[in-house]
């Protein structure tokens, strides 16, 4: 269900990330390679992107399917950016909230999408919301299954988490109380990149630069030096390029500076 994308690197139209390459996230609305749940994504997408010496992100966002909208094609080819995040959706329940679940979420300068589902939603998500604050609860972006676990992301980054640390814990949460969840998350903030494979497939690209070691170690992280000019992580490649390397299942993968580190996920013990 749904698929992602986010880049950081050297300014580029958004068209390069999105709608130009042969395999882009505007042809994988209608025809992904490697979804493992839905085949066509028509129900809302959105972008977001970074403008210089602006923290803060703007987004556009529509309700409907990306190949339908008239003036994605303009923005897409004039907007440039050296960060950006896109999503489009397949939802979980047909027609909730409109424009309002579309990914990405954001708030301050965060950007925020889930690929995925909550296992008997939202009976199964009943504990997890009572755990929030009230008010935080109450400011829920859109009554979906990935709006309840933005806020749960969101609660953590105001506490301080880093972006990493803000995804993992949530992660193992779901899937302690709803096990079966399919919980890829991709987050930014202009200036790193965070992303769960849990369920379906993420991959990444570092431009330049080698790709991490083959082998998953089982309590350790893996590191690739790349030396990246520019790291893209995506629901799927959106070219043949052989650098692509895929996240293997259960796995927390971050940026740090030019680096792409992937540490295992261990689900919560019930």
């Amino acid at each position: 269900m749904c698929r992602h994308i986010a880049f950081l690197g050297p300014e580029a139209p958004l068209a390069r990330l999105l709608s130009e390459p042969e395999h882009s996230l505007v042809r994988q609305s209608w025809e992904p390679r490697r979804q493992r749940h839905g085949t066509v994504n028509a129900d809302g997408f959105g972008v977001g992107w970074y403008a210089e010496g602006d923290p803060v992100p703007a987004r556009y966002r529509r309700a409907g399917p990306i190949w339908g909208d008239l003036n994605f094609a303009d923005l897409a080819r004039v907007v440039r950016t050296r960060a950006a995040l896109a999503a489009v959706r397949d939802a979980t329940v047909f027609g909730a909230d409109g424009e309002a679940a579309a990914a990405p979420f954001a708030s301050g300068p965060w950007l925020f999408s889930h690929n995925g589902a909550v296992r008997g939603w939202p009976e199964a998500a009943t504990p997890l919301a009572a755990a929030l604050p009230p008010e935080e609860l109450l400011s829920l972006a859109a009554g979906t299954d990935s709006a309840l676990i933005w806020a749960l992301v969101l609660h953590r980054l105001h506490r301080g988490d880093d972006l990493g640390m803000a995804l993992a814990e949530p992660v193992r949460e779901v899937a302690a109380a709803s096990p079966d969840s399919r919980l890829n998350l991709l987050m930014t903030d202009g200036t790193g990149i965070a992303a769960t494979a849990w369920g379906d497939s993420l991959w990444y690209l570092a431009e330049t630069g080698h790709p991490a070691e083959t082998g998953h170690p089982a309590d350790a992280a893996r590191l690739a030096d790349t030396a990246a000019q520019r790291i893209v992580v995506a629901s799927e490649p959106y070219d043949d390029d052989p650098r692509w390397c895929e996240v293997p299942d259960r796995t927390l993968l971050t940026t740090h500076g030019t680096r792409v580190v992937l540490t295992p996920l261990k689900e919560t013990s019930q």
